[in-house]
């Protein structure tokens, strides 16, 4: 849980007194797994939350990754059930990944996430740098899942909705551990995969999944 002292909407303070009306978190999930897809998500708290201070029993909400499964899955019901929170997800899958390259395809998603919002944002608050492609202007913030309220809730989304998928991938092919690891390259992840081969979500443009180049003038 962040620091007390930590004012987690002081980015979205400072960006309503801009004259903005309209502000979305941003964030992805799974840009490093070997397998399955990248997701993101963009999410619109309540005004009144920013100006008036987080609900107590929301408080503890943070970057996904430093929240368990159990309270992920909470948030998710949470943020997804409240009726004055606007929320958007998207993935895109492995096939889309390896033609476009990581990088190109999370740009991608972040977009497919907030086109679902509607009427778009005015901005939005995004966790990493700056996204050139991005359809609106940004803030973009390093560590922002920390950082942003609003960030964080778009990083809980994101990472549930991505888990969920690989969980259900486990069912398809359980021989590699996908509900265990989801698909980033643990030990065991990696021994599954010398034994088996990759499976139709592995991402074959990734390291140790790639083919050598060629050589131009082999010796």
């Amino acid at each position: 849980m962040p620091p007390p002292s930590l004012d987690r909407f002081l980015h979205e303070r400072a960006t309503f007194a801009t004259g903005i009306t309209r502000l979305a978190g941003v964030d992805e999930a799974g840009r490093g797994p070997l397998a399955g897809p990248v997701a993101a998500a963009a999410v619109i708290l309540p005004r009144a939350w920013v100006e008036h201070g987080m609900p107590a029993d929301w408080a503890a909400l943070n970057d996904s990754k430093q929240l368990s499964e159990g309270r992920r899955e909470e948030f998710y019901g949470l943020i997804t059930g409240h009726p004055e929170i606007e929320f958007g997800i998207a993935l895109v899958d492995s096939r889309v990944i390896d033609a476009l390259n990581i990088l190109q395809a999370t740009h991608q998603v972040m977009n497919d996430a907030l086109r679902q919002l509607r009427p778009r944002p005015e901005h939005a608050l995004v966790d990493g740098t700056l996204v050139k492609s991005l359809l609106v202007p940004q803030t973009p913030l390093v560590k922002g899942d920390s950082l942003s309220y609003s960030i964080a809730a778009a990083s809980v989304l994101a990472k549930v909705a991505r888990d969920r998928l690989m969980i259900k991938a486990d069912e398809l092919w359980p021989e590699y551990g996908f509900a265990q690891h989801k698909g980033y390259p643990t030990p065991e992840h990696l021994a599954a995969l010398a034994k088996h081969g990759p499976c139709p979500i592995h991402r074959r443009s990734f390291a140790p999944l790639r083919k050598p180049e060629p050589e131009l003038f082999p010796k």
